[in-house]
């Protein structure tokens, strides 16, 4: 129409009457049953279980008459602006969590401390005024530093340890075997020095 005159529309996405979705590829203005693995689109990642594929019904990603929802992007901004889109600008109710979010918004460097930059927010509770702050994910303190260093430690302690029980393991093993070879040879030894005798002596008595 006239109040869209100039705008440039991308389709992102959208569901039919039914609430099935449109699935980018699946080039027919229907629907279609396909073997999907969870998490994309048509398919929940929380249902079914790892590795699992399921026959879901997913629509085209071509428009017709059935389809109810069509997700858009603005790529170009017509002459008219469009109420409750274009003429108003919705600010960022919170700020970035994120400690290399934070640090490029403002422009810190990696020794500067982001947590003096987090974005702080007043917040009305029972007749009183509070500040809320976010948690900082990913951030990196001396803490956190030696709680890896202390892991890594107890890692290559287990790692020597292990390769010390292996060692002394095969060792014991070993001597145990050489004793035994020793008994043998030393039966052996002894059996044919007791026929020997017993030879000689049958000997004599013959004579």
């Amino acid at each position: 129409g006239e109040a869209y005159e100039g705008y440039i529309f991308r389709i992102t996405g959208g569901s039919d009457k039914q609430g099935f979705p449109m699935k980018q590829g699946v080039l027919v203005n229907s629907r279609v049953k396909l073997l999907l693995d969870r998490g994309v689109i048509g398919y929940q990642a929380w249902r079914g279980r790892v590795g699992e594929r399921n026959r879901k019904s997913v629509r085209g990603c071509i428009v017709g008459g059935d389809i109810s929802v069509l997700n858009l992007i603005i790529v170009s901004k017509g002459k008219q602006d469009i109420p409750g889109v274009t003429d108003a600008q919705n600010p960022r109710r919170l700020g970035p969590k994120r400690a290399s979010n934070i640090r490029k918004l403002f422009g810190l460097e990696k020794e500067d401390d982001v947590r003096k930059y987090v974005i702080r927010r007043e917040v009305e509770r029972a007749g009183k005024t509070h500040s809320k702050a976010p948690k900082i994910q990913r951030l990196v303190t001396p803490v956190t530093r030696q709680r890896k260093r202390a892991k890594r430690a107890m890692i290559q302690a287990r790692r020597e340890g292990a390769t010390e029980q292996r060692n002394a393991y095969y060792n014991q093993i070993r001597k145990r075997t050489q004793l035994a070879q020793l008994r043998k040879k030393s039966e052996t030894t002894r059996k044919a020095i007791a026929t020997a005798q017993k030879e000689k002596q049958a000997a004599k008595a013959q004579k």
